[in-house]
């Protein structure tokens, strides 16, 4: 009984933990290592802009560098149509409040670069000009011209 009672415990703290993890968590990261937070909203199997800007420029070594160097935090807040390609109930709600402050519009794609707190820096509507290169340069420059 003790088993069951431990692992039913294990898994609603991990619903619970996991329902506010994604922008909780990129917060706090963001703060602690001094990022910017880029938040992405996409249409991955239906927006045909979403899907060349993941190909063209999240998907790139240059803009994988922009995590890995602690330059940003990546968010993406997808909202898919295919029952295939359906999100966690968890994850749906997270991505819904994340659209309902921040995407009210419901452009698509829509990408934001945040401080740590949330507060708007820099926003692209639709696809992003240029390359992952040109792209990972302008973030890096918006980062260096924030106060410490």
């Amino acid at each position: 009984m003790k088993t069951i009672f431990s692992t039913l415990f294990l898994v609603v703290f991990s619903v619970v933990f996991h329902a506010q993890n994604k922008w909780e968590t990129a917060k706090k990261t963001a703060l602690e290592n001094k990022e910017l937070i880029l938040l992405n909203f996409s249409g991955s199997d239906w927006c045909i802009p979403c899907i060349k800007l993941h190909k063209n420029i999240i998907e790139t070594e240059d803009f994988k560098k922009l995590e890995t160097e602690n330059v940003i935090v990546y968010l993406n807040a997808d909202f898919p149509r295919n029952k295939k390609n359906q999100l966690s109930a968890e994850l749906k709600k997270e991505n819904a409040s994340l659209a309902d402050q921040y995407n009210q519009k419901g452009i698509f794609p829509y990408t934001l670069l945040l401080n740590a707190e949330g507060k708007i820096l820099k926003t692209w509507e639709g696809l992003i000009p240029g390359d992952a290169l040109a792209f990972s340069k302008e973030i890096r420059e918006i980062k260096e011209n924030q106060k410490p």
